[in-house]
């Protein structure tokens, strides 16, 4: 429409006061749970261009001077129930696309489907994560009890 309701625009004034300081904690959480997973042996990749070893990371140095709490990681290769038990059972992490909100988010991408340019070959499940504002240490306790569920369901 041409006008803007007068409570979303007080919804807007109240959320740009602590803008700045939630999206610094998206940037550490999410730089955080990054380097967490590129340590995990369930995880193949991680695709966040913060990160010293990401192929972006030159250009990424060069032309920003923060990140938010969007990554992806590539999953090393498991069945679609191992990942379903990884998945279903996350209690902070929500599944969805509302990236840049208060909550932790993942879903699983397919972009083999959507690649146009150049052709995309990761052999594992690739699952798009956005940090929110919990707990660092609450959200990899989430994480590892997925990746012993994604385990159990893979013996």
């Amino acid at each position: 429409g041409q006008c803007v309701a007068p409570d979303d625009v007080y919804l807007e004034l109240r959320g740009i006061r602590t803008l700045s300081v939630r999206l610094e904690r998206h940037m550490k959480t999410g730089i955080a749970l990054a380097q967490w997973l590129a340590k995990r042996p369930e995880v193949k990749r991680v695709l966040h261009p913060a990160l010293p070893d990401d192929p972006g990371h030159e250009i990424w140095k060069r032309d920003f001077t923060g990140a938010c709490g969007l990554f992806s990681a590539e999953l090393a290769p498991c069945s679609e129930k191992a990942l379903a038990a990884f998945l279903d059972g996350l209690e902070l992490f929500g599944m969805g696309y509302s990236w840049g909100g208060f909550e932790s988010l993942v879903i699983p991408q397919y972009p083999k489907k959507m690649r146009t340019a150049t052709e995309w070959n990761a052999e594992g499940q690739i699952l798009r994560f956005h940090a929110g504002l919990e707990d660092i240490g609450d959200l990899v306790a989430d994480l590892e009890s997925g990746f012993a569920r994604l385990h159990a369901a893979e013996s």
